[in-house]
């Protein structure tokens, strides 16, 4: 028998090799092609969206004050309009010499409450009863709304809290007494005012911010 010679049911025919550079161009083709289809997917994946903020800037309150008295002469006069921190005087039997400390709160400065310590080495020598022209530290103190601190000799507070601008007189003189046995024994001694602030802000009065502050 002879056998049939079959043909193929399919002809494949082999493709010449394709250059180098168009292979190369084709990829590069497909990757552009893959990179446009991403970005057109992620903008359509993109959200309407918006920022806002709220900015705190912080600042450091401050409680400022000065104390200050006339300048003078030796004999208690005023000496021109300038403040100074320190005279000296000659003290001389019944006689009355200005000495006017005033405490200034500064401008910009926090309220707060006020304080004086006076420490008075002649006071001795000076008057203990006001008369009608003349006043003790004491008695002059006590007009201008000083109060003595509990518990203390020497510590006097102003009852309300002071704003900035704010000023306050001390005393405004002092007199010698006319009975004083030895004046040269008051040689050299002082009288010394002091003062604090305190703020006001989270306390009721001012013996509370003085027990807080505890400056004594």
């Amino acid at each position: 028998m002879n056998k049939q010679k079959q043909e193929p049911l399919a002809h494949i025919s082999k493709r010449g090799a394709m250059p180098w550079y168009k292979a190369w161009a084709i990829r590069l083709g497909a990757i552009v092609a893959a990179l446009l289809v991403c970005a057109t997917v992620l903008a359509t994946m993109a959200f309407l969206t918006d920022t806002a903020e709220v900015k705190n800037t912080f600042t450091v309150g401050n409680v400022d004050i000065t104390l200050d008295e006339a300048k003078v002469t030796v004999y208690g006069k005023a000496d021109g309009t300038d403040r100074v921190i320190e005279n000296d005087y000659k003290l001389i039997p019944g006689k009355t010499y200005t000495k006017d400390p005033t405490v200034t709160v500064a401008t910009g400065s926090e309220d707060c409450y006020l304080f004086v310590k006076v420490e008075n080495d002649i006071a001795n020598a000076l008057i203990s009863t006001s008369t009608n022209d003349t006043k003790t530290i004491a008695d002059q103190m006590e007009d201008n709304g000083w109060t003595l601190l509990s518990g203390s000799s020497n510590i006097y507070y102003q009852q309300d809290a002071k704003k900035a601008d704010d000023k306050v007189p001390v005393f405004s003189t002092f007199t010698v007494s006319s009975n004083v046995a030895d004046l040269s024994t008051y040689d050299g001694k002082t009288i010394i005012v002091t003062a604090y602030a305190v703020q006001a802000d989270g306390f009721s009065s001012a013996a509370d911010a003085w027990a807080a502050a505890n400056l004594e």
